[in-house]
């Protein structure tokens, strides 16, 4: 099969799988989860086409860098999408487990807990299943990863880009002129939150640069 016409099939196959989702039996019950990385804007682009209403839930940790904050801004604006939701840890529950702003230094995992999986897990409590932008290529731990699974919570959790390369990535993302994360040319292919992200070297996992040095690959979301 030639180039153009592989690309043509996996975009096609992706936006059958986001229609389905989107305009199917879950909808209005599901929503996309987006950490407005260097690879988002792919998915945040074929749902916008299909529905830009779309619930788009970003985790606002209070620890990302700048330009992560400000492509949401800007990708969103770009794209018309109309119901993007930062969610933030309990005030509360910061001032209690992390006073300081360093509980990422010595216990990252009870970090990400307080910042992203406790946050998610009370947003997505209206939502019967969620679209996530996790890929195959993008490491390891994730070379399994099916396009559709159940959740650990029982929910559907469906990965309409698994099989997409990081080639056919950066040639979507070309073809539709999409903004690109003003970090992703410094060598972050993977970025989270600032304390906890490096860019790679040649030829590691795109996630290599995440909580580099630690045993720690997952925040929590998707374990």
């Amino acid at each position: 099969m030639q180039a153009g016409a592989q690309a043509d099939a996996r975009a096609g196959g992706t936006s059958a799988i986001l229609r389905a989702a989107l305009t199917g039996p879950l909808r209005g019950r599901i929503a996309l989860v987006s950490s407005f990385g260097s690879e988002s804007a792919v998915m945040l682009a074929f749902a916008a086409d299909i529905d830009p209403a779309v619930p788009v839930l970003f985790l606002e940790t209070g620890q990302h860098f700048p330009e992560t904050l400000a492509y949401r801004d800007q990708l969103t604006a770009h794209l018309g999408l109309s119901d993007v939701r930062s969610l933030r840890p309990a005030e509360r529950q910061l001032q209690d487990r992390d006073p300081q702003g360093q509980l990422w230094a010595f216990d990252p995992d009870a970090c990400c807990a307080l910042r992203k999986v406790e946050p998610l897990d009370e947003a997505m409590i209206p939502f019967a299943a969620w679209l996530t932008g996790r890929k195959r290529a993008q490491a390891a731990t994730r070379a399994q990863l099916p396009i559709v699974e159940r959740a650990r919570d029982g929910r559907l959790k469906i990965n309409p880009l698994a099989h997409w390369t990081p080639a056919e990535l950066d040639a979507e993302m070309t073809r539709r002129a999409l903004p690109r994360h003003p970090l992703a040319g410094l060598g972050y292919r993977s970025i989270g939150c600032a304390p906890c992200t490096r860019p790679v070297g040649e030829g590691e996992d795109a996630r290599a640069g995440r909580w580099a040095g630690l045993a720690k690959t997952e925040c929590g979301i998707h374990a």
